[in-house]
Formats: C-alpha cells, structure tokens, sequence
C-alpha cells in the first residue's frame, strides 16, 4: 500500500494556518482579530497559488507588499525561514501512527510524495512517519513527480510488487488517482471533505476517513 504525504497522511490546511501565525508573530504587532483573520484568509489564497512550487519567496514578498510587516523578512531569507519553519507546523494523529503500525504488520507500506526533498524530509521525520515507512520517493530526489509513471514504477520496484498487488492511496484525482492508474495500480481517492468528483477519472474506491483502509483486506496476494 502506497501513500501520498500531503493532504492524506498529513493536513497540509492546518500546517498552513500554524505558518501563518509563526510569521505573525515574528513580523506583525498588535493586530486586531478581525483583520487577523482576513490576513489569514489571503495567506491561504496565496499560499494555494504556489502550491506545488518549491520557491515560496515571491508569495511572502506579495502578502507582504498587501499587509506590511513591522519586521519584514529579507528577501534572501524568505526560503530558509520557510524550510526551516513550514516542516514543523505539521503533527500527525495518534490514529493515524496506530493505522499505520497495523497496516505495516499485514502489507508493505510506501510513500511517494512530490516535493523539496528538504522540507518532505523534514516533515516525515518530525511527525515520526519516517519509523513506519521503509521506502519514502520524494520527486525532487528521484527525478520524477507525480502523475509521471516512472515514479511509481519505481517504488514497485523498490518493494518487489506487481501493480496488480498493490493500492495507492492520495487526496489528488490527476497526480495520486491518475497517475497510479497508469501503471494499472488501484488508486484509492482520500475524499474527506466530499468534493464532487467533476472529473473522467474513476478510482478503484473512495474513501473519507483512512480507517477506511482496514476494510481492504489481503487474501494470498490479491487486494480486495
């Protein structure tokens, strides 16, 4: 069983909010909550307009040119401070480690996730994902990102499984659900906010909660 990493095994949504308070609190004063809250709301919409992109120092320059900071960063120090500080705004579930440990004792567990491998490394190890994961692909070290199919060709390989043995399970229709489709891997589609599916693309199953998995049970080598 392959996993994507963000928005499936991790909420990227609520790490975003804690980065939004880590810079307010490093560059704003005494911002009163009304206004607190519009900031935040275009620190999402900026955010979401690079999401994918390695380089967050022109969105920072953006939200700050629109709400100027008593201590504004450098623009030469924007892409440390955010792989420095972006990583440890995310936590994991209790539920989910319990999942995965349960999982890891019945089938292989992977994650391939796109991404800079610094801050994908970063993020894995300081939620502790790294202890139950023995093959980890991130784009930026391979080569490859997500839906090309020789990402997931690889970690096939690297597990020593044929596509028809194997589930992938991520939050994206076209990168994680297409993607694995083309190397005739059952995607399973991580739905749990209940966005209409408005595209051609069909997984193998939906699921809103990753409790759900426990319902695919192994028999010898096939996955229900």
């Amino acid at each position: 069983m392959i996993f994507d990493l963000d928005d499936t095994l991790l909420d990227r949504d609520k790490a975003v909010v804690q980065m939004f308070l880590v810079i307010l609190e490093k560059c704003y004063e005494g911002v009163n909550h009304s206004f607190k809250n519009e900031m935040l709301q275009k620190f999402k919409e900026y955010d979401k307009s690079v999401y994918g992109y390695g380089d967050k120092t022109k969105m920072l320059e953006s939200f700050f040119d629109e709400f100027p900071p008593k201590h504004r960063l450098p623009s030469d120090n924007i892409q440390d401070f955010w792989n420095n500080n972006f990583p440890n705004c995310f936590s994991i579930s209790q539920d989910t480690l319990k999942l995965l440990n349960t999982l890891k004792t019945q089938v292989n567990i992977a994650i391939i996730t796109n991404g800079v491998t610094q801050r994908q490394k970063a993020k894995i190890i300081n939620t502790n994902l790294n202890s139950c994961f023995d093959i980890i692909l991130i784009s930026e070290e391979v080569g490859f990102s997500k839906p090309d199919r020789r990402i997931f060709e690889l970690a096939l390989k690297k597990l020593n499984v044929q596509p028809e043995e194997t589930l992938f399970v991520g939050d994206d229709l076209e990168k994680d659900i297409s993607g694995c489709q083309n190397v005739n891997i059952k995607g399973i589609w991580f739905n749990p906010l209940g966005i209409e599916n408005n595209t051609e693309i069909k997984p193998y199953a939906e699921i809103n909660s990753l409790d759900r998995l426990l319902d695919f049970k192994i028999i010898g080598t096939q996955l229900k």
